[in-house]
């Protein structure tokens, strides 16, 4: 019985351990939430605001950029997969690779090649183990990403799909990340962002097959039932021109910023749950020493008590 004592403490005390270090990455996940939701939440009313210009643009130039065109000159589309650099974020990742290897069956049976862009270490190791090439990769910056990070991330997207296909180019740009909803819901989301459709106005800048009809009727709405009239400089086409590589780089951010948050909230939740099942582990196996002990002292007390009847009996 000795020895189970000591078994359990030293449970104990590893248990303790994991504790611990659960409960520091709780709080660092509980001090980094915060900044990471505002970034999220305060990259929407630029995304709206853009969208509402796109809109309006669209009104006075036909939306015949590149980027809005349909390719059929390659079967090779893009995929960005959005994942964590650590783990400790629970079902984060794992529910993210499980989405892309959907979307990849999809695209297969379509007749299309998927080439895969990863951002994150886990989705690098993932695609790294099973052998399946990756062009391109961003690790490090999974729960913060940088301004320069998501510039790259937008302009290797972008050159990619408006290369040749000799170059290497691509018909169509997905993207595999997690939605932030609250600190209790992280949704999953496939989203294509090219070619691009305009305009989704209470996303993050998706447009639709109505062209600009749904933020024509808002901005109409505002001013009094018509379209206001503008005047470009030096002409609607290039402000557009301008305007709608803006408007790719700007779905991006707000994509990485998206699930930087959700990663973040999916580790606090994680680690309070890992800390509080360690709780759980510590009290029965607190349960488990005592009870092995009083068994240590009875079995003593007994071989005391025969000794001293041995010793009478003689």
């Amino acid at each position: 019985m000795a020895g189970n004592q000591r078994v359990y403490k030293q449970r104990i005390r590893s248990t303790q351990t994991l504790q611990k270090v659960f409960r520091a990455m709780e709080l660092i996940a509980s001090s980094r939430i915060g900044q990471a939701r505002r970034n999220a939440q305060e990259a929407s009313p630029y995304d709206h605001a853009l969208s509402q210009a796109v809109a309006a643009l669209g009104s006075y130039a036909r939306l015949d950029h590149p980027i809005t065109q349909e390719r059929t000159d390659t079967n090779r589309v893009a995929i960005l997969v959005v994942t964590s650099d650590r783990g400790m974020a629970g079902a984060y990742s794992a529910t993210i690779l499980r989405e892309t290897g959907r979307l990849i069956e999809e695209l297969v049976k379509d007749g299309k090649e998927p080439v895969i862009f990863t951002f994150g270490r886990r989705a690098h190791s993932y695609f790294s183990f099973r052998g399946t090439p990756i062009e391109f990769s961003w690790t490090g910056q999974s729960d913060r990403p940088s301004d320069a990070a998501i510039e790259e991330v937008a302009t290797t997207l972008l050159d990619y799909f408006l290369q040749s296909p000799e170059a290497g180019g691509v018909a169509e740009v997905h993207i595999v990340f997690t939605r932030y909803v609250s600190m209790v819901s992280q949704v999953p989301e496939v989203r294509r962002m090219l070619p691009l459709k305009v305009v989704d106005v209470a996303g993050a800048g998706e447009l639709d097959d109505a062209g600009n009809e749904a933020l024509e009727k808002e901005l109409a709405a505002k001013h009094g039932g018509s379209m206001p009239l503008y005047e470009f400089e030096p002409s609607p086409g290039e402000v557009l021109d301008a305007l709608l590589t803006r408007y790719m780089g700007s779905r991006i951010r707000n994509a990485l910023l998206q699930s930087a948050a959700s990663e973040l909230a999916s580790r606090q939740q994680a680690m309070h749950t890992a800390t509080d099942n360690a709780e759980d582990l510590i009290i029965t196996y607190t349960r488990l020493a005592n009870a092995a002990r009083q068994g240590d002292i009875t079995q003593e007390i007994t071989e005391i008590v025969s000794g001293a009847d041995a010793l009478g009996a003689e």
